[in-house]
């Protein structure tokens, strides 16, 4: 991996990795929203991974070549991992043009979740590739060769579908020197547009307060295996613990899928949206205060459902909430707010934890973070219920 945040030792060096790792996407996402609005959204899904190509084979040549570190590595590299931002939004402003209404929720808990599944399938099958090709440049630059053959396989599939299929249903014709040049101006819109929608701007504040508590968290839960914990049985600390770490959390990203669609229409997407807050919150104190390793591994499983819950109700208020030809700046925004918060969390963490990762006030404030935001989100969608401007926006259904 070129960034791993994962393998350092404390919270700085963390905070850096995981800025390196997050903030080219905070810079794409504001032009991937403008253009989003203005090109094929189809066109996107296949030039996108199509440019992912060129540049993973990029990697590749650098590495074949004996140029495994420096900056034409790292330019390529950051260059692969910029252009997931115009993919990913691409991918959820599209979701509407392929889905009743009745279905977003379960349609944004399956592509969520087979995404998280495909990268994981995705990195065991790499680790398998390059223990078998060897741990040198070598073996990595057939990692990036086979990469590179699954977003050519994306590429050929996003051509089959028709490009008027998924939106914009008005783009705009503006060159793209001039869309360039209007970037500031399309945020300013998207924003004023998102301003408008109470429920869509209500549901965006909660992810981003969610976000920063989670990345506070994860920071510190990195820390603590690292720094903290020794093994206990077949609990263990380290890169070991952390990977039953990650696998606890999938397990609850699973849940979350599955419960999520039939508890939103059994008691509504906001009254979810509080509850996997609130969650969060009681969870950070009850198993999250004993620092073992038990606890921690039961708190990861809950936080898995929380987070996952959370991100399919909100990207489902989004996409009913806002118009179509708003909907890839919103969607950028989104995604810009998604990382910048958990940059946020990731130097708040390395101002305030120690070398630990032990702290409890720092765990009390986790904990406070999400219990406030779930509590100032109900009583938002309260307001706005009694007010009637909740109003929902929503394209076509899909044929």
């Amino acid at each position: 991996m070129l960034f791993s945040p994962e393998r350092e030792t404390d919270a700085a060096r963390i905070a850096v990795g995981f800025t390196v790792l997050l903030l080219p996407f905070c810079v794409v996402g504001p032009f991937a929203g403008v253009f989003l609005d203005r090109w094929r959204r189809q066109r996107v899904l296949v030039r996108a991974n199509v440019l992912r190509v060129v540049f993973v084979l990029a990697v590749a040549a650098l590495l074949l070549g004996d140029r495994g570190t420096g900056p034409g590595l790292y330019a390529a590299a950051l260059a692969a991992i910029s252009i997931n931002r115009f993919y990913l939004s691409a991918l959820s402003a599209s979701l509407p043009h392929v889905v009743v209404r009745g279905a977003l929720v379960s349609a944004n808990s399956l592509t969520t979740t087979s995404g998280t599944l495909a990268a994981l399938v995705g990195g065991g099958i790499g680790l398998g590739v390059r223990a078998l090709s060897g741990a040198d440049d070598e073996g990595s630059a057939v990692v990036a060769l086979l990469a590179a053959a699954g977003y050519l396989a994306a590429a050929l599939v996003a051509r089959t579908i028709a490009r008027e299929r998924l939106g914009p249903l008005h783009p705009a014709a503006t060159p793209v020197r001039d869309a360039l040049a209007e970037v500031i101006k399309g945020l300013v819109e998207g924003a004023r547009h998102v301003r408008q929608r109470p429920r869509a701007s209500a549901a965006l504040l909660a992810i981003g307060a969610h976000r920063f508590a989670y990345g506070l968290s994860l920071v510190a839960t990195l820390l603590l295996y690292r720094n903290y914990f020794d093994n206990h049985g077949v609990l263990r600390a380290g890169l070991g613990g952390l990977a039953e770490v990650s696998l606890a959390v999938f397990a609850g990203i699973v849940v979350a899928a599955l419960v999520t669609p039939a508890l939103s229409r059994r008691v509504g997407l906001e009254r979810v949206l509080t509850g996997a807050l609130i969650l969060a919150g009681t969870v950070q104190l009850a198993l999250g205060l004993p620092y073992a390793l038990g606890p921690f591994l039961g708190a990861a499983l809950l936080l898995g459902i929380s987070s996952q819950g959370s991100k399919i109700c909100v990207d489902t208020i989004v996409q009913e909430a806002v118009a179509d030809d708003y909907r890839g700046r919103v969607f950028s925004f989104y995604d810009t707010l998604f990382n910048l918060t958990f940059v946020g969390a990731a130097a708040v963490g390395a101002a305030v934890l120690p070398a630990s990762g032990k702290s409890y006030p720092v765990l009390v404030a986790i904990a406070a973070t999400y219990l406030l935001a779930g509590l100032a989100y109900a009583a938002a969608v309260r307001r706005m219920d009694a007010m009637g401007t909740s109003g929902i926006e929503l394209a076509a259904p899909a044929a």
